[in-house]
């Protein structure tokens, strides 16, 4: 299988957007330009994108939308449901275990854990809830290779290496910490302190300019 560069692998999800909003007003070709003009992504810059995909499009015409939604749901491998276990059942830990989005997009969470006794064989949106004694056994029987970290910054860099040890190939990271892993690891930061950082600033920015 081919490597996508990171950025285009960021793209595509919009495309198909706004793929999707085109099949739904009953459109069956799009082009690369009107697909641009909805992103805000120059035209030559989706045609490349689209490239990975392997669909081609017809000169003049464009692209089959139901093909190219088929195949960036291939490239994105958001057809192919894969399983994962979540760490840590704060607000954040719940609101991805209610957010229905994810199971569209190709990840279901199984199972989550928690050091919370109060928290222990409960569940939350359908999904079981165990303490983290059981976290190391279940992740190795039933063959997990995603982990989502949504706890403390001290404690994510322990539970990333248990994932690591029992078989986690891939670690979706909601917390600050750095972790320090094998490079085979794939590693995915949401950073949300740096978000907020950038949108609090830019607020300031604004409010200073119609100050002036």
């Amino acid at each position: 299988m081919d490597a996508i560069p990171l950025l285009t692998l960021k793209r595509l999800p919009k495309y198909l957007d706004v793929l999707n909003r085109f099949k739904k007003a009953g459109l069956k070709m799009v082009s690369a330009t009107k697909i641009a003009v909805f992103t805000d992504v120059h035209m030559t810059q989706v045609r490349k994108d689209l490239s990975f995909t392997g669909v081609v499009g017809t000169p003049k015409i464009g692209h089959n939308i139901e093909q190219l939604i088929i195949a960036i749901e291939n490239c994105l491998n958001w057809n192919d449901i894969s399983s994962c276990f979540l760490v840590g059942v704060g607000h954040l830990g719940k609101a991805l275990m209610g957010y229905q989005e994810l199971h569209k997009k190709g990840l279901r969470i199984i199972a989550a854990f928690d050091t919370n006794p109060a928290l222990s064989d409960t569940y939350y949106q359908g999904i079981p809830i165990h303490s983290m004694e059981k976290f190391s056994n279940l992740l190795s029987r039933l063959h997990v290779h995603i982990g989502i970290l949504t706890v403390p910054a001290d404690a994510a860099q322990g539970i990333a290496d248990q994932m690591v040890e029992n078989g986690v190939l891939a670690i979706w990271n909601f917390t600050p910490a750095k972790l320090i892993l094998p490079e085979d690891i794939i590693i995915e930061n949401v950073d949300m302190s740096s978000s907020l950082a950038v949108l609090s600033r830019r607020i300031a920015e604004r409010l200073h300019i119609d100050k002036a």
